[in-house]
Parts: structure tokens; C-alpha cells; sequence
């Protein structure tokens, strides 16, 4: 066998099942490997390695196992850095495989050459390039556990075409490495449970995509028994059950004040999962860096997270699945910070009509009636997420896909993965008018995949979130942020895919139970005013504001 086959007959026994990526000649042995792989690991042939990329990402997102994703030397790998870079954020395990120059010419700068562990060394968790076909297996093995490990994240692989290509020595691997997630160690759980029984505002924050279904049911029957408000970390919003009377919200960009107030006014803080980054922590302004006034106890399976940035008052390196399960419930009385707290959310989803051709609130009502219990809801990047990261509350079967990292263009490749992964489940995507034309190509890899999402296209004609930015900071000096669209629902079809325009929110239910019982996927293009910018305060009334602001100054 040469090093392409004895690569993917590794990859299969791993337990990988789909590769995506645009073929390049770099990799031509592991493409010549996967011939043989139909129906146990399957090439999905995307139209950009960005888009391969995200669906990489997407796939360790949603499914727990790594992502596989194939690109080309230089180019393919510089255009697929951005999904790299999502996974990092997410903390999803994901391994890119790059084809790279002959060993013989490697240092020479020859045809699209790379250094792979200095272009991606600080992206990465682990960059690697295989010198030697009898190391392949070796470093396979390596890479997939080192993406699953501690907090997950993607691993590169740098693939010279003479190593691939060569016969191999090396017998492909029969399966992946166990590794026990770690125990948390009794006195300190047991110290844990006294500090959150003996708070008057307790707060528990949660994130990451890798919890197990009685990892998440412990945790919710522990908040529940408890009394505590539970809040989610940016974009994790299926991590917990927004409908559990605990659920108080989402830590993150555009951070609702209630959300604020609780990280703020908590005295105790279980973190489980979770890195203290700059959106859940407001800038790294509701907690005092390094030692905060709340009490944190921190739990992390990656050592490396625990005190990077907060000093905590503990902290506890073990699985958070195996901590939740651990938790014994204490109820004190805690007057009304949970309820408050849930309250509070709950006025949070009442969002009022917009001034649009299409009310995206009305929109967003509608799709809490008629989403199955098991829908799987992506998005991008931009102000339109708002709607489904702010004005959605996720049941405990649904699941979000949308990227930490703020990358435009995750949302329909990520919706494809998963509708490759379960093509029995609804999956809904999210788009603005410019986020969607970061990967709208994709739609070929739908079609040619048989993945068949229904994507919402909110079409305002603007780049909404830097509108908004220049609104409140160079008020009416409009720059670089108007957009000429083309005919979505045109294009759509141009691909075989369904499309539609709607103009009107009466139009829209009807224009939606068209796009699900199509078979071949859809696009609704929404006429979505630029004013109606965000749920509470249009354009206008941002203008206005920082005009009167700065008239008053």
C-alpha cells in the first residue's frame, strides 16, 4: 500500500467517515486511497477550501468527532486557515490534511511551498509535516488524539507528495486511543459543592459543543433542585435548555444587560467548559483581571485553561461531565435571583414589530411554532444573527452551529455538514446578504452532496454591523458599507436549489413550507429594511443618538 491508502484506511479505523475539501494534486495518492473508501470514509468535493474548511469545523461541532478536511499546498492551505481558526475558538476537534512540496525540495521556495508549522503554529493546536512514510501511522494517531484531548481544537498535518505517494511500511491503523476523561478529585468537588451552597447569588456559565446527553440532564437537574440561573457562553446557546426555568441567557456579544448583571453581581461562579475569552467576559470587564471579586470555581479538562487569564478561587481539572454528574443539589434560599433572572430572559425573546417588508420578529415566532424538536440551526457572522443567537430559545434536541471566531461565510457551509451528518433533520441557516456571498458557492457542494438545508437570506443591502458601528461612532458619514446584490433566489435556482423572494412577512410561512417540502433545498431571499439594523433601535435612531451625543459634548 502506498502512504494515500495507508492514510485513509487509518482514518477510517479512527472513525472518520466523510474528508471535505477541493482535490489538488498535492494529495493525489490520499484521493487515489479514498476510491477505494466509498460508503466508510466519502470525499466531499467542495467549490472552496474555506468552505471545506468550515464544514470541518461544523462537523467536530456537531458530531463530537473530528472533521476532516483535504487541501492543496499553499493557496488551498491559506484558504482554508479561516476554518482552522474557527475550530481553535470553537474548541472543536477538526484535523486539516495539506498536501506540501517533495521532501526533496523542500527549503527552496518551490511551487507554492509552505512552512506549515510556522504558518500555522499559533492557530493550531498542534501543526506537524511527516517526514518519514514509516512515521505516518505514528503521527496520524497522534494528531487525532491531540484534536480530542483536553480542550479540543485542530491539528494540521503537512503531507509531502513523496511520502504519500511511496509505499509504506507502515500497516494502517485498527482503531483510536481511549483516553479517560479526568475525575475531579472528591475534596475539591466536595469544597466546590460548599462554596455554591453557602452563596446567596450563584452563577453557572457553561460552553463548548463536547457534552454528553446525561453530562447536560445532570446539570440541568442540579441547577433546577438548586435554584441557580444558568448562562451560556457566546454561541453556545444549545448547551443547555432554554426552556429549563433556570435558563437566564447567553454571555456574549451584544451581551443583554441582565446577562451583564448577573456576571457582575454573582458572588460564586461554576464555569464548566468554558475559557474565559473576551465576548462572555464583556471585554474582560465584569470580572477583575487577574483575581476577581466573584468567587470562580473552574472546571476544565485542559489544565492550560484553568488560571489563564482569572485567578480562581478553585479550580478543578476534570471532565465537566463528570462534575455535573457529581454535583449534589443544595437549596438555600436565594430570594429572587434565580426567578429575576428568568424573568428577565424570558421579556428578552419579546422583541418588538420592525419597521421591514419582512418583520424578522414575526419571522422568528413563526419558526418557534413549526421547528422540529431536532432542527439544527446555523449562521455566519453579522448583525442579523442577532435573530437566531438573541430571539430563539433552543430545546434540549436543538442544536446551534455558529462560530466564536465572528467568521462571515460559517453559516451555509455549516449547514451542509450537518445536513450531510443527519440528513434526516431539518437544518435552517441563517445568512446576511454579505455573509452569505463569503461561501454561497457552496450551494454546488449541496447539490452535488445531496445536503439539502433551507437557507434564510436577511437582505438589507448593507454590511449591518459595521453600519451600526459607523452610525453610533461617524454619525451620517456612510462609508464602505453599502452592498449591490445580486437575485438570490435567481442564483439559487441557477444551482438546482429552490428560491424564492419574499417581500412581505404575510408571504413568509407559506414561502417557508415550500422551501422544507422542495427536496431540494432553498433559499428565501428576505427583503429586510437597513433601518431595522437590530430588534430595539433602528439605524435612525442610532444616528440620532450619537448626533445629540455629540451636539451635547
Amino acid at each position: 500500500m502506498h502512504g494515500g491508502q495507508v492514510l485513509v484506511e487509518s482514518l477510517v479505523a479512527l472513525g472518520a467517515r466523510k474528508a471535505f475539501g477541493v482535490p489538488g494534486e498535492s494529495f493525489l495518492a490520499a484521493l487515489d486511497g479514498m476510491h477505494d473508501s466509498a460508503g466508510r470514509l466519502d470525499f466531499v468535493n467542495c467549490r472552496n477550501e474555506g468552505g471545506a474548511s468550515f464544514m470541518a469545523a461544523a462537523w467536530g461541532k456537531l458530531t463530537g468527532s473530528p472533521g476532516v478536511a483535504f487541501v492543496t499546498r499553499g493557496p488551498g492551505a491559506t484558504n482554508a486557515s479561516i476554518g482552522i481558526h474557527t475550530a481553535r475558538q470553537d474548541s472543536v476537534p477538526m484535523l486539516v490534511f495539506v498536501g506540501q512540496v517533495a521532501t526533496h525540495m523542500k527549503g527552496r521556495e518551490a511551487f507554492q511551498e509552505l512552512d506549515y508549522r510556522a504558518v500555522f503554529g499559533t492557530m493550531a493546536k498542534w501543526a506537524v509535516e511527516i517526514d518519514d512514510p514509516a512515521r505516518l501511522t505514528e503521527i496520524v494517531s497522534r494528531a487525532w488524539t491531540t484534536a480530542l484531548s483536553g480542550r479540543p481544537g485542530p491539528v494540521v498535518v503537512a503531507l509531502p507528495e513523496d511520502v504519500l505517494s511511496a509505499p509504506s511500511p507502515c500497516a494502517p491503523l485498527t482503531g483510536p486511543v481511549r483516553v479517560a476523561a479526568p475525575a475531579p478529585d472528591p475534596d475539591a468537588l466536595a469544597e466546590a459543592q460548599e462554596m455554591l451552597a453557602e452563596a446567596t447569588r450563584p452563577l453557572i456559565l457553561i460552553g463548548g459543543s463536547d457534552w454528553s446527553a446525561d453530562g447536560r440532564a445532570a446539570l440541568q437537574a442540579y441547577a433546577e433542585a438548586s435554584d441557580i440561573p444558568v448562562v451560556v457562553a457566546f454561541r453556545y446557546q444549545d448547551s443547555f435548555d432554554n426552556h429549563s426555568p433556570c435558563y437566564a441567557g447567553e454571555a456574549g456579544v451584544g451581551m443583554p444587560p441582565h446577562v451583564r448583571g448577573l456576571m457582575r453581581e454573582a458572588d460564586v461562579i461554576l464555569a464548566l467548559n468554558t475559557r474565559f475569552g473576551e465576548n462572555v467576559t464583556g471585554g474582560y470587564t465584569l470580572l477583575d483581571v487577574p483575581e476577581p471579586r466573584q468567587r470562580i470555581i473552574h472546571v476544565h479538562q485542559s489544565a492550560d485553561e484553568i488560571g489563564k487569564v482569572y485567578r480562581p478561587a478553585l479550580g478543578l481539572h476534570a471532565s465537566h461531565d463528570a462534575v455535573a454528574r457529581s454535583l449534589t443539589p443544595s437549596k438555600a434560599d436565594r430570594g429572587t435571583w434565580r426567578t429575576e433572572a428568568r424573568a428577565a430572559f424570558e421579556a428578552s425573546l419579546d422583541v418588538p414589530a420592525q419597521p421591514s417588508p419582512v418583520d424578522m420578529a414575526a419571522v422568528m415566532a413563526h419558526l418557534a411554532e413549526v421547528l422540529p424538536e431536532d432542527a439544527i440551526v446555523t449562521n455566519g457572522a453579522g448583525n442579523f444573527a442577532i435573530w437566531p443567537n438573541k430571539v430563539f430559545a433552543y430545546g434540549p434536541g436543538q442544536r446551534l452551529l455558529a462560530p466564536q471566531s465572528g467568521a462571515m461565510g460559517y453559516g451555509l457551509p455549516a449547514a451542509i455538514a450537518a445536513k450531510i451528518a443527519h440528513p434526516e433533520r431539518t437544518v435552517i441557516c441563517f445568512a446576511g446578504d454579505g455573509d452569505f456571498q463569503m461561501n454561497g458557492q457552496e450551494l454546488a457542494t449541496a447539490r452535488q452532496a445531496g445536503a439539502v438545508p433551507v437557507v434564510l437570506v436577511v437582505n438589507n443591502g448593507i454590511y449591518g454591523t459595521i453600519r451600526a458601528h459607523q452610525e453610533r461612532n461617524y454619525p451620517a458619514r456612510v462609508s464602505g458599507t453599502d452592498m449591490t446584490n445580486p437575485d438570490f433566489a435567481a442564483l439559487a435556482r441557477a444551482y438546482g436549489v429552490h428560491g424564492e423572494r419574499v417581500g412581505a412577512t404575510a408571504d413568509f410561512a407559506a414561502a417557508f413550507e415550500r422551501a422544507l417540502a422542495s427536496g431540494t433545498g432553498a433559499v428565501l431571499d428576505l427583503d429586510v429594511a437597513a433601518d431595522a439594523v437590530s430588534p430595539r433601535q433602528t439605524l435612525s435612531q442610532m444616528r440620532a443618538a450619537a448626533q445629540a451625543a455629540g451636539a451635547a459634548g
